[in-house]
């Protein structure tokens, strides 16, 4: 809508997940080093936390482009408390057959695709999204899964993505023994202030854009109503442009964001 007005070749604030354009900020260059380390050192549990909108499955997704090809990668979304055929939906997100097996017959081909896996000299990791969501016994089972072994070598390492909850889940005390497996963990916390501009001025760049769109003032009220939250940054960017678009505005100034965020605060349909 308003990306040739602007000289953009696309929207530079999409809310859907793109590594293309992951902003490495102090934080998330940290998330992103505990990635790769507990890759790397095969750590058999890594946990990442963060808010909702923080970027972690756009971290994550920068990841999957840049992983070894000696490493297969399963990635578990549907997760819920309920969930009570975990070890289905793990063979699902590798591929492998699931369909009609008992839970004993699911563990036995798991385990087989661990150690044909390793035979081939091809490492597994299973990525599970929104973990959080989890019972302690989904948990439980994932730690059972973890025991299996060649000789000293782990077979699959797991990589846990969740809320904050999901940190107040893993201190529950009949959870200890899963703690003890966490190897690397980190948590995400939202922008600081100081890069809220930085982030802003990066995916304009991405997409195409040159020099600078968006006053200083209008970064600070941006990053004061986001309270530094990636995803709410890029709504209330992309609204900004729309509002500046239909307005004729060469730059995204204060007056508007404060007309944006007065809007959004009586005719939202959310507000």
């Amino acid at each position: 809508m308003y990306e040739e007005f602007y000289g953009l070749k696309e929207k530079p604030f999409s809310i859907q997940p793109d590594p293309d354009f992951l902003f490495f900020g102090r934080r998330h260059s940290m998330a992103y080093s505990m990635l790769e380390y507990g890759i790397e050192s095969k750590a058999g549990f890594s946990v990442i936390c963060g808010d909702i909108g923080c970027g972690k499955t756009t971290l994550v997704r920068h990841l999957l482009n840049n992983i070894a090809s000696d490493i297969k990668v399963g990635i578990v979304y549907n997760t819920h408390q309920k969930v009570d055929d975990l070890l289905g939906w793990i063979m699902l997100a590798f591929e492998q057959p699931y369909a009609g097996m008992s839970e004993i017959e699911l563990f036995d081909a798991f385990q087989k695709f661990l150690i044909s896996s390793y035979a081939a000299e091809k490492r597994v990791v299973l990525i599970v999204d929104e973990a959080q969501n989890l019972s302690p016994g989904a948990l439980e089972s994932l730690r059972m899964l973890s025991n299996i072994n060649a000789d000293k070598d782990q077979l699959l390492q797991v990589i846990l993505l969740g809320q904050p909850e999901l940190r107040e889940l893993l201190r529950r005390p009949d959870l200890q023994q899963f703690m003890q497996r966490v190897a690397v963990d980190f948590f995400i916390p939202p922008l600081q202030s100081s890069e809220v501009a930085k982030y802003i001025q990066h995916r304009l760049s991405v997409a195409g854009g040159e020099g600078t769109l968006f006053t200083e003032r209008a970064v600070e009220l941006i990053s004061e109503a986001s309270k530094g939250v990636p995803r709410t940054i890029n709504i209330l960017c992309d609204m900004a442009m729309v509002y500046g678009f239909s307005s004729g505005s060469a730059k995204i100034g204060a007056e508007l964001v404060i007309e944006l965020l007065k809007d959004r605060g009586e005719y939202g349909a959310l507000a």
